[in-house]
Formats: structure tokens, C-alpha cells, sequence
């Protein structure tokens, strides 16, 4: 993914493991990406509006509330940014709920290029 083209993307990534934050910061900055981390749920849905973000990346399993009932939330405050749920194994229940919320899965372990791809996928709709 090229966030340079045609102006940096802004992303925000919630998950409660500091490893797996810096890594995907590292990896979304050096595509030229903005990135900000939160650490749960909760501090996303206290930020104000993302108006201005592109894709929201967010863990399903929350030391607080579930990724799933985060983005709930937000969508039914009227936030329609795109958002991707990053999970191990999700069950058919987290898929159909994903789905309703027009939430992309990808499944952990993040190898390759597959979270990559759907971030530019979404920021260039």
C-alpha cells in the first residue's frame, strides 16, 4: 500500500497490545500513512469525531469493550468510517454482526500483506 498518493492516509489502530500497535504504526507509517494508537475501545469513542480519518483498524478482543461494540457505537452516532475488526478465529456470530456494521475481517495472525491491502482497498473508495 502507497498512503503518498494523492495525500498521506490518516488511520487510526485500537488494540490493547502495545507490541501489536507499534508494529502496525512502523508498518502503516513507513507507507507514508498518519497513524494514531489507542489503547482501547473506550478511548476511541472519547475522541472527538474522525472526521479526517480514512480507515479505522481495531482489535475485536478489548482488555474493555469489544471491538464490535465499539464500532456499534460509533455507527449509531453516525460515524460511517470504514473500519476493519482484526481477530483470531471469528465466529460466525462476530462475522454476521461485522457484516450489519459494514465492518472488513481480518484474520490474526496478521502475515503478509492482507491487512495492507484492505486499508488501501477502503481508503480509495
Amino acid at each position: 500500500m502507497d498512503c503518498r498518493v494523492p495525500r498521506p492516509g490518516r488511520l487510526v489502530v485500537v488494540d490493547d497490545d502495545p507490541h501489536v500497535l507499534a508494529a502496525l504504526r512502523f508498518t502503516f507509517e513507513a507507507d507514508g500513512c498518519e497513524v494514531f494508537t489507542l489503547a482501547s475501545g473506550e478511548d476511541l469513542i472519547k475522541q472527538p469525531s474522525p472526521a479526517g480519518i480514512d480507515c479505522i483498524i481495531i482489535d475485536e478482543r478489548l482488555s474493555g469493550q469489544s471491538g464490535l461494540d465499539t464500532l456499534a457505537q460509533l455507527r449509531a452516532a453516525g460515524v460511517t468510517t470504514p473500519a476493519i475488526l482484526i481477530t483470531t478465529h471469528p465466529s460466525f456470530l462476530v462475522r454476521r454482526r461485522a457484516a450489519k456494521l459494514a465492518v472488513d475481517i481480518v484474520e490474526k495472525p496478521l502475515i503478509g500483506d492482507e491487512l495492507s491491502q484492505r486499508v488501501s482497498a477502503l481508503m480509495s473508495r
